[in-house]
């Protein structure tokens, strides 16, 4: 009997496509989705996916409640938790988005802990390493950094990223089983969709496409190809070195000028900007256009992230990010999203 696995927000990008490499090796995936109505288009697009879907069932999940994880986690031998809100807009109330990914983080851990699972693999995120540091840093973020909380002012989803984290930390060292977590700390996600649903970070490549983002902010995108991610998030599970450690993943960082570059190079018909703002102009744009504003505070100041532990892990090079945005990109035609 092969051995099954747990995966919170298998409805997402993310969890998708850990879906398909968690069925493709051979494992039964019980994924969780917040209303059952949602699994068939799952299931639908999983299959189309060639992905063996006799293998999957689903349960009904909500991390900002308590019921079914006692019965999510029974015969589970493994937690991906993947699930935690993600968007380019940030709420007025900043604890829309940090209350759940830390209660979330909570319950799904202390449930993992609970049922014995061997192996638990948190979703974390780039957000919660390369934040908050003086920005006249030039050394790559490592597995040993951590976003710096309160010196500056940081928008709600990297404070959420951060301190679900730090909580998950917390809590399987309290149980003494440090080793038995490992996280992923991705930085934007990108490559090719599953489905139509375009999620956050395609967003940002169909705004460069669909003629709605006139001109290019002058903010760096640290980009990283989703089969990467999904496939570590797999080795990180099974590797018994990977216990108690972190992974930061992400390829070089490319300016939203040299992101619509690339895709004008390859879709020249299309209305993809062709002049940089300077940054006094994003500051007055951002006046404007919300999502800017929410992410000014990274005007000018591109992150590298040193992914060596995650490519040991892999046993490869990382796709470079100009392939990733390139298959986000052919995703969004195919699907005629642009």
């Amino acid at each position: 009997m092969a051995d099954r696995v747990l995966l919170t927000g298998i409805s997402g990008f993310l969890g998708g496509h850990i879906a398909l490499a968690l069925l493709n090796s051979g494992f039964e995936v019980r994924g969780s989705v917040r209303k059952l109505s949602k699994a068939e288009k799952v299931r639908q697009t999983l299959s189309q996916a060639v992905a063996d879907i006799s293998r999957l069932e689903f349960i009904e999940l909500d991390l900002s409640a308590d019921r079914n994880w006692a019965e999510a986690m029974e015969g589970v031998r493994y937690l991906q938790h993947t699930a935690s809100p993600f968007t380019l807009t940030m709420p007025k109330d900043r604890n829309e988005l940090i209350g759940p990914a830390v209660a979330g983080t909570e319950r799904a851990l202390n449930a993992a802990l609970s049922a014995h699972v061997e192996r638990v693999v948190l979703t974390s995120s780039m957000a919660a390493i390369a934040y908050g540091h003086d920005k006249t840093r030039t050394t790559p973020f490592g597995p040993n950094d951590w976003t710096v909380l309160g010196d500056r002012p940081l928008n709600a989803y990297i404070e959420s990223k951060t301190r679900a984290e730090r909580r998950a930390w917390e809590i399987m060292d309290a149980a003494g089983r440090h080793d038995a977590l490992a996280t992923i700390n991705p930085s934007a996600i990108f490559g090719p969709l599953l489905d139509d649903d375009p999620g956050t970070s395609a967003t940002l490549v169909k705004r460069l496409m669909d003629g709605s983002v006139p001109v290019a902010p002058k903010i760096p995108i640290t980009a990283v190809d989703v089969r990467d991610v999904a496939a570590a998030h797999v080795a990180a599970m099974t590797s018994p070195e990977a216990g108690g450690r972190r992974f930061p993943m992400g390829d070089s960082a490319l300016f939203f000028i040299d992101a619509a570059r690339l895709l004008r190079q390859h879709y020249p018909d299309r209305r993809i900007p062709r002049v940089e703002l300077p940054d006094w102009a994003v500051r007055l744009y951002a006046l404007f256009d919300r999502d800017v504003r929410d992410n000014i505070g990274e005007l000018g100041y591109a992150k590298r992230l040193d992914p060596s532990a995650a490519t040991q892990l892999l046993g490869r090079p990382l796709i470079p990010s100009e392939e990733a945005i390139l298959a986000t990109a052919r995703s969004l035609v195919e699907h005629r999203l642009v």
